[in-house]
């Protein structure tokens, strides 16, 4: 009895990432490491490798989980939620999501399940951004044992979450995602794409 809760346990807290998990990288599984041909913001730095060094730069800020509004669209305190990860990575990478959400709001209101059009928060909403990104950036697989297809940078959308793929991968080669979903997730990185939910988009910011 003793032992099957201990092996319970273990398994429960292996598959939340309290216990590490050996990560793996492209280079493993023999997986070409994708460049963009993009450099939107002219930093001398790809689309797509922006994206990924922006999103660890501001997790690396320690964002807490917490759903508030701001005046100022973008948090500018320390918290923040899912969607944060992915504005502040694209922000830093030239693409301002706050800006673009809102004219694509404005253009095409019927695709959007919005009464009253609010800048700072549309952009914040996960259901926001999957009408967004599947009508303007590059949509891929969800398929995640599609192993060459998913690559870091590119951005995932569960039905209510959102993430961004990481440089990191299991040993199934799946990789892991850098996200922020509560209060208490011990860390940004985790390997919890298999058992998260059900993926109803992954996007790439460019070709």
């Amino acid at each position: 009895m003793i032992v099957g809760l201990l092996i319970v346990m273990i398994r429960f807290l292996y598959v939340f990432n309290y216990i590490p998990h050996r990560k793996y990288t492209n280079e493993d599984f023999g997986i070409e490491i994708f460049v963009s041909s993009v450099d939107k913001d002219g930093d001398g730095l790809d689309d797509q490798s922006d994206m990924l060094q922006s999103v660890k730069e501001y997790l690396a800020t320690n964002p807490q989980y917490k759903s508030k509004y701001y005046g100022t669209g973008y948090p500018d305190d320390e918290y923040g939620v899912c969607t944060d990860v992915v504005a502040f990575g694209m922000l830093n990478a030239g693409y301002d999501l706050m800006v673009l959400v809102n004219e694509h709001v404005l253009a095409n209101r019927e695709l959007y399940d919005i009464e009253i059009v609010d800048i700072n928060i549309d952009f914040r909403r996960v259901q926001d951004l999957q009408v967004f990104f599947r009508n303007n950036f590059i949509s891929l697989t969800t398929d995640i044992y599609d192993l060459e297809s998913w690559q870091p940078g590119d951005i995932i959308i569960f039905k209510r979450h959102i993430a961004v793929i990481s440089e990191y991968r299991n040993k199934k080669g799946i990789p892991f995602i850098y996200h922020n979903a509560s209060p208490y997730q011990k860390n940004y990185l985790e390997d919890v794409l298999e058992h998260y939910g059900e993926i109803v988009g992954h996007y790439r910011l460019s070709e």
